[in-house]
């Protein structure tokens, strides 16, 4: 089944953004990284970074059991902010004039 991360959290100061999906049990996922990639950078450039990078691995926790059974699977993909775009300098140097 193909999921579309959406955006879950992220922090602007610390460059990082975080898309997530469930997953039901039995379930496999297929993401298009160039989607989630995608998704990503578009939320760095509006803290005024170039792009984002993928690191680590995906994060999975359950997010609703039935005794040891888990009947639903949240997984959070973590993308690194990289480099600052013109935005962010023009934005500066329009704020000090």
């Amino acid at each position: 089944m193909n999921k579309t991360p959406q955006p879950v959290k992220g922090s602007e100061v610390a460059g990082v953004v975080r898309l997530g999906f469930d997953i039901a049990p039995l379930q496999r996922a297929k993401i298009d990284t160039y989607v989630a990639q995608s998704a990503a950078s578009h939320q760095c450039q509006q803290w005024g970074y170039v792009s984002a990078f993928p690191y680590g691995e995906p994060i999975r926790t359950c997010s609703l059991t039935s005794g040891a059974l888990c009947l639903n699977q949240t997984v959070t993909l973590e993308y690194q902010c990289r480099g600052n775009g013109m935005e962010k300098y023009l934005r500066d140097e329009i704020a000090v004039q």
